[in-house]
């Protein structure tokens, strides 16, 4: 049952990834606002939705390592992996893109969290400046949406309809904000029993399977996106969602309940996170793209840091 579980969940999760990014960009047409900033909302929280959902539920149930870790697992998922396998399929022209101002919020945002959690166990006060973050991000993005209102070109895109109507493009978004949660659902149950059933610790869980099962959503946003062209889509969910992980996701479930940080977090999976984010500055400060090699070196150092954390 629990592999029926994991099929199910795939497969309803590729099919929202796309009508969510076809949604997207169709809205930011109507809306005369760029891909870019649109991913940077409404698809990256919108894919953040099942690490809401996981990390919430967790810490009502007194499991702080699958609710922080399933927070930092998928924050090192989304740059390694999110952008990795997409960029094998076709290379994401993040050379095209102007990232500096949401990548320095996302490092912020990073340093920010790993700060709190030396200062730890995570409770309410840490939570509230989270979201007091998250509140500064959101009036950011909103003010430099009104200050770039203009007539997008993204009508060229595959799959981008100018005149698609209202009603259609509520459709879109809606299938895809209602499918992630609940392809994710049925993903995490069914990997989270498998992997119990191997004995594998509560930690290393939520860094694993519960955040690879989690940032599927993200990872077939960006796949959808990448094999369309749409690279500020593919880029502005990632880096969307990490923002929206840790100042978001740990804040709301830091009001839920307190969340010890795990020793081995401290001293290993918190730098990697920070590691990988960090990875990302050729892309965005030096204009390059992600190509295929580089989405290969990506999965390579997943699997690595995989391995180390299973074995």
């Amino acid at each position: 049952m629990d592999l029926i579980y994991v099929a199910l969940g795939l497969v309803i999760l590729v099919f929202a990834g796309d009508a969510l990014v076809k949604g997207a960009v169709n809205l930011s047409l109507r809306l005369g606002i760029p891909a870019l900033v649109v991913g940077l909302t409404v698809v990256a929280f919108g894919t953040s939705a099942p690490e809401m959902l996981v990390s919430v539920k967790a810490a009502m149930a007194g499991q702080p390592g699958i609710a922080l870790g399933n927070v930092v697992g998928s924050n090192t998922v989304n740059v390694l992996l999110v952008l990795g396998i997409p960029a094998l399929l076709a290379t994401i022209h993040s050379s095209r893109l102007e990232l500096r101002r949401s990548y320095a919020i996302m490092v912020a945002s990073a340093l920010l969290f790993i700060g709190l959690c030396f200062l730890g166990p995570i409770t309410w006060w840490h939570a509230l400046i989270l979201l007091v973050g998250l509140a500064l991000m959101l009036w950011d993005s909103f003010r430099s949406t009104e200050q770039t209102r203009v007539e997008s070109d993204d009508a060229d895109i595959e799959g981008a309809d100018p005149n698609m109507p209202w009603p259609l493009v509520i459709a879109w978004l809606a299938g895809g904000l209602i499918g992630l949660p609940v392809g994710a659902d049925f993903l995490v149950e069914g990997s989270v029993n498998i992997a119990r059933v191997l004995g594998v610790s509560e930690t290393v869980i939520g860094l694993t399977l519960v955040a690879i099962g989690t940032s599927l959503p993200e990872l077939a946003t960006s796949i959808a996106a990448a094999l369309k062209g749409q690279a500020d889509v593919a880029m502005g969910n990632v880096i969307g969602s990490n923002i929206f992980n840790l100042l978001g996701i740990i804040g709301v479930a830091g009001l839920v309940g307190d969340l010890a940080v795990p020793v081995q977090m401290l001293r290993l999976d918190l730098w990697v996170m920070l590691a990988a984010t960090l990875l990302l500055v050729p892309f965005v400060l030096m204009k390059r793209d992600i190509t295929r090699v580089v989405g290969a070196g990506f999965i390579a150092i997943y699997a690595a840091y995989a391995a180390v954390l299973v074995l």
